[in-house]
């Protein structure tokens, strides 16, 4: 089955020398002379000249080139690797993830004789340094653990498992996001029986909710 359609970026060459190609609607324009000749082509493939004494100047002339479906090399997208991207965000904050609070410690010198560190002995009253580092580290250490979150708590699953999508879904990855606690230590049969008891709570507020309010009657006025 052949299907025609406007072909764009089409050469067309006259014997002259000049040339042009063709618009988005198939379209063009060149000037020729009466003895001149046309041709055709498109990724490389040529037509043979055509005389322009032979073309009609009122109706135009018409040309179809046949052409191959352009085929594509196939293009897997993949999604990131967190374990990877995690060992590589510990190894650029390395010594970030391994800071320690410093305390005093006990060194032996080249004669044997014990003394206080002297480094770590400053670095005790560098409060406001080590105040930074310390939250730093927490605050990596947070986005670490919200990250291995994401990483089994996925729309893919969640919409599986529960049907959801939308603002519903949303919602629902929301309010039943799992700690991370829970998240590292559950097989994937506990995670995902987690996932459909938040559905069934979940559903049964959303029925709370969306209650329709009902008409209050009024009372009849008691007769004496």
């Amino acid at each position: 089955m052949y299907k025609t359609r406007p072909l764009d970026a089409v050469s067309v060459v006259c014997s002259c020398g000049i040339g042009t190609t063709t618009d988005s609607n198939g379209n063009y324009m060149i000037r020729v002379n009466e003895d001149d000749s046309l041709r055709f082509s498109y990724l490389g493939r040529a037509t043979q000249f055509f005389p322009v004494n032979m073309m009609n100047a009122t109706t135009g002339f018409d040309i179809a080139l046949h052409v191959n479906p352009t085929e594509l090399a196939e293009v897997r997208v993949a999604p990131k690797n967190y374990y990877l991207d995690s060992l590589q965000n510990r190894k650029d904050y390395e010594n970030i993830f391994n800071y320690k609070k410093p305390g005093l410690e006990i060194t032996e010198g080249a004669n044997g004789n014990a003394g206080l560190d002297l480094d770590a002995l400053i670095n005790m009253f560098r409060f406001k340094r080590n105040r930074r580092l310390l939250a730093f580290q927490q605050r990596l250490i947070e986005d670490e653990h919200d990250k291995f979150i994401d990483h089994r708590f996925t729309h893919y699953i969640v919409k599986k498992i529960t049907g959801l999508s939308g603002e519903a879904e949303d919602s629902f990855m929301f309010r039943f996001r799992p700690s991370y606690e829970f998240t590292r230590i559950a097989t994937d049969y506990e995670f995902f029986d987690y996932i459909k008891l938040a559905y069934q709570d979940f559903k049964r507020r959303r029925l709370y909710h969306w209650q329709p309010a009902k008409k209050e009657e009024p009372i009849p006025n008691a007769l004496h």
